[in-house]
């Protein structure tokens, strides 16, 4: 005979389950041993303080629960008394809705309801906690708010009924609850159903009310159950949202239109980052994810749309860590007729605007870098933000003169940054270029200045190769780049529209691109092109999103803000062979 059939071949007649004849053969051992023990239970004589059934449960692991509750749905799908899964229950008002109008202090008195009144309302219940056999006591829970479901069978429509749907439900179940608005005898506010439905059975074990959902990695993977468990959780991904809304209200209001742009492309453009690759099968072509829009957005400002802007995901093939993912999203804005010092005002602006609109009114952000236990940094959103030269505060810091502003592309002045990483024991892995040694010099010396928000400018053209060259300083470029908390925010040039210019900067990055540095740009022909039409004096500006919302919520884990974050998969027979990704893996 062949060996066993692999994963995902024989369906489980109790779960209905599709799995491997090996796990087939232990479930149904198992279910024998079960029922063996079943067996010599009910014959044994019974006791007089014996637990109820449904305690047990509590004892069980979360393998033995979902079997048991499983069996319980199949045969109630069987039966159809009730039906475990209803097309529809209608809902009256929300949840927050309904504690909004009925909590009023005077409306309803303790251990009274409003018998002329009657809501429909639906949540996952939480907490089940009786008082004897005919009162129990739900919390309901939804859209972030929780009310209490005080089950009475004195108020029932039909008692027999009633009291037979109660014993179906379980923590985790989505239940409908149609009765009145109440209050128990200690002055809470409730609803006294006199009918309730079971709407969408949960099969797993919840986690303890009590401790809650704490590892991380199944947080990470399983973040509707996060979401279920903690509303922490929750508000983070609303203020995400208010964020990104307040972001495009702003800009809406500056007279700015919102585009959409590709996200594959021949040419990986528009920033210094590692590209994925992706292949199209119809062209057998080989395209990239891309890295940014920028170079599609200035060819619309080309084109008459002076002022553009997108708010989407880019792809960056570079490392995980606490403010990296390789998916990530970007708002990115082109603006004719605007240089740097025009968006640094903006910026200002725009941001100490939204972190009050969130704060109510005050500018005093405090973020924990190692956690809520960790250090406290405090940072001021109030404007004008601190500005750092980068070559000036380098040479305050090194206590060294640098080469002139037109030398800093130059052989000379690359064995000049790698004697002074050398000296004050800054690590740069290879390939050591000019931009390069310099990034990791200003990492060293002066992003960790930048506690609240500032901005770092007087960047040298060799590390800016879409930037305009500085009008009064030669070697250098009109750019900024702001940071707070010593990390990168956003990013802002005066924009380089110049068809010659950017010809060579773009074939110098091609030479870096030969000499082994994978983030830089090639030629884009396209791009080169559009410039030859004209780009009128325009000014450029991308900030992360994510970056920012860990910032703004006190996440030191990017991972705490991305609702499903790239995650290695879990290893499984299936996936280490090459076939099917990790269950619960983004990657």
């Amino acid at each position: 005979m062949a060996s066993d059939s692999p994963a995902g071949t024989h369906k489980d007649p109790v779960t209905g389950e599709m799995i491997s004849k090996t796990e087939l053969k232990r479930r149904e051992k198992q279910r024998e041993r079960d029922a063996k023990k079943a067996d010599k239970a009910a014959a044994a004589p019974p006791q007089a303080a014996s637990k109820p059934a449904a305690a047990n449960e509590d004892d069980l692991n979360p393998n033995q629960y979902f079997e048991l509750r499983a069996r319980t749905i199949q045969k109630l799908k069987e039966t159809q008394s009730p039906n475990p899964y209803p097309h529809k229950f209608h809902v009256t008002q929300s949840i927050a809705s309904f504690v909004e109008q009925y909590s009023k202090e005077g409306l309803i008195p303790a251990g009274q309801k409003l018998d002329d009144v009657i809501v429909a309302l639906s949540g996952r219940v939480h907490n089940i906690r009786s008082s004897g056999n005919k009162l129990k006591f739900y919390d309901l829970h939804g859209e972030g708010t929780q009310v209490q479901i005080l089950a009475n069978v004195r108020d029932a429509e039909n008692s027999d009924e009633f009291m037979s749907t109660q014993a179906l439900f379980r923590r985790g179940d989505i239940v409908g609850v149609t009765g009145y608005p109440s209050r128990s005898q200690k002055g809470e506010l409730s609803i006294s159903p006199s009918s309730m439905v079971l709407l969408a059975p949960n099969l797993h074990q919840l986690p303890s009310a009590h401790f809650g959902l704490k590892d991380q990695e199944t947080r990470y993977r399983k973040r509707y159950l996060d979401l279920i468990m903690s509303p922490s959780t929750r508000n983070i991904f609303i203020t995400r949202a208010r964020v990104i809304n307040y972001l495009r209200r702003y800009l809406d209001n500056l007279g700015f239109l919102e585009v959409e742009t590709p996200m594959t492309s021949m040419v990986a453009g528009g920033a210094t980052a590692r590209p994925f690759v992706t292949h199209h099968n119809d062209l057998d072509l080989d395209l990239y994810l891309r890295v940014a829009p920028e170079l599609y957005l200035k060819q619309l400002t080309v084109g008459g749309l002076d002022r553009v802007y997108e708010i989407g995901r880019v792809f960056r093939n570079e490392g995980i860590d606490l403010t990296h993912n390789p998916e990530f999203t970007l708002c990115e804005f082109y603006m004719a007729y605007a240089d740097m010092y025009d968006l640094m005002e903006i910026t200002e602006n725009l941001l100490e605007s939204m972190v009050k609109y969130l704060n109510g009114g005050s500018t005093i952000v405090k973020y924990h870098p190692e956690g809520k236990d960790g250090k406290e940094l405090v940072m001021d959103f109030k404007t004008p933000w601190k500005r750092y030269d980068m070559i000036e505060t380098l040479e305050e810091k090194t206590g060294v003169r640098f080469p002139s502003g037109d030398t800093l592309h130059t052989a000379e002045t690359n064995k000049f940054l790698r004697d002074l990483c050398v000296k004050h024991n800054v690590d740069c892995s290879e390939p050591r270029t000019n931009a390069r040694l310099l990034d990791k010099l200003v990492g060293d010396f002066i992003e960790p200045l930048c506690i609240s928000p500032a901005f770092i400018t007087g960047h040298p053209q060799v590390m800016s190769p879409l930037a305009k060259n500085h009008r009064s300083r030669p070697g250098l470029c009109e750019r900024f780049e702001g940071f707070m908390c010593g990390k990168e925010f956003c990013n802002a040039y005066t924009e380089l529209n110049d068809p010659f210019e950017q010809r060579l900067r773009f074939e110098e990055q091609s030479r870096q691109k030969e000499q082994g540095d994978d983030e830089a740009q090639g030629v884009d022909e396209v791009f080169v092109d559009a410039l030859e039409h004209g780009l009128p004096p325009t000014a450029g500006w991308g900030m992360g999103i994510d970056r920012l919302i860990m910032f703004l919520t006190d996440s030191p884990n990017i991972k705490e803000v991305l609702l499903f974050p790239a995650m290695k998969p879990i290893e499984t027979a299936a996936n280490t062979s090459g076939k099917e990704p990790g269950p619960a893996g983004q990657l």
